[in-house]
């Protein structure tokens, strides 16, 4: 689809999710508080291309599908069209899919639902890496019912979905390091090739550091501890690499991010242990870093840290009703590293 996708405004409503356009360039918070508006086009074209699918080289390419925020609402609705969307992922021959997390939308957080959202990782031919979202624990509370606390279903989780942390989900599984050791099982990592590739726990809802209650506090520091001693260990271990691949769920970027353009977090984010600690993971790799995430709803390829790190690229997948797919063909052996197309779902315009 050439260059058509980018750069365009999103339109309200449309594939590009709802309730973001042109005119929040520039407003804290907007959708490019992190660059003035359209100006980080020329930043990032070196960077990466939007291209038709194009064939891999089996020497030194990777192709990845990057997914979330899916299948959002009744049963019956939402996941039809995630099925067929899974079977166009099956025909795609990825080496690895990732799911960056919000497996359902708000509601009861039932054993069922994780359960049918398990199985749905399953039915991927290719390997699935999986960080959870808000939507499958931390945003529980909301909801009365014998599902309500996130703890509880984070443990949940971690005992159904990482069951066996060494290996991924999916049908043609893989061997993965993890943090299981420390209580992260979640915290993967592994080499395609010479592309290091982990996930980190990183949800939305400010990553969980709320003052609802001491224990959501608690939770989140040791999390976020965690996460951010397992990226920089990551980074250690892909030191040799010639790409790093970074996959969390949340949207660091949307709030208190970049205030007076700094590409700094605000002291109560709860993204700014790790954020911090990614850019400075970047700046000294020096070498290309992707950072793949959801949570917002809204497909988007921009340069987070366009001063201080501009070696990142960050993709955001699609989400919500757009339940469409992020193609990423990662060469680095070419010019262009990132080719970033849509996997379009059969079932919508």
């Amino acid at each position: 689809m050439g260059m058509k996708e980018y750069p365009q405004a999103p339109r309200q409503g449309g594939i590009d999710g709802p309730g973001r356009s042109s005119q929040d360039c520039g407003k804290p918070g907007g959708a490019a508080v992190w660059i003035k508006c359209w100006n980080w086009m020329a930043i990032v074209a070196a960077s990466f291309t939007f291209a038709p699918q194009t064939a891999v080289s089996q020497d030194t390419a990777l192709r990845l599908i990057a997914l979330g925020d899916m299948p959002y609402g009744p049963p019956e609705e939402a996941y039809p069209p995630y099925r067929a969307l899974i079977e166009k992922i099956n025909t795609r021959d990825a080496d690895l899919v990732l799911h960056v997390g919000d497996t359902k939308s708000g509601g009861a957080c039932s054993d069922a639902i994780l359960n049918d959202q398990l199985e749905h990782m399953n039915r991927f031919t290719a390997p699935v890496l999986y960080t959870p979202g808000d939507n499958e624990w931390t945003d529980c509370h909301r909801y009365d019912g014998d599902w309500s606390d996130p703890l509880n279903r984070l443990a949940y989780i971690r005992s159904t979905y990482f069951a066996d942390p060494g290996r991924s989900l999916g049908q043609r599984q893989l061997d993965v390091t993890h943090q299981g050791a420390q209580g992260y099982p979640e915290n993967a990592r592994l080499k395609l090739g010479n592309i290091g590739l982990l996930t980190a726990h990183i949800v939305g809802s400010n990553n969980n550091f709320e003052v609802r209650e001491i224990s959501a506090v608690e939770e989140f520091f040791a999390r976020s501890a965690a996460s951010t001693q397992w990226l920089q260990d990551s980074f250690v271990a892909f030191e040799d690499a010639d790409i790093i691949v970074v996959v969390i769920h949340a949207d660091m970027f949307e709030f208190d991010f970049n205030m007076f353009e700094r590409e700094l977090w605000l002291r109560h984010s709860g993204f700014k242990p790790f954020g911090t600690a990614l850019k400075q993971a970047a700046t000294e790799f020096e070498k290309p870093v992707l950072l793949v995430f959801g949570d917002s709803h809204w497909h988007r390829v921009f340069q987070p840290f366009p001063k201080t790190a501009a070696n990142v690229t960050a993709v955001e997948v699609y989400g919500n009703r757009d339940v469409h797919a992020v193609e990423i063909v990662i060469d680095p052996a070419a010019d262009q590293p990132f080719t970033i197309t849509t996997v379009r779902n059969p079932l919508q315009n």
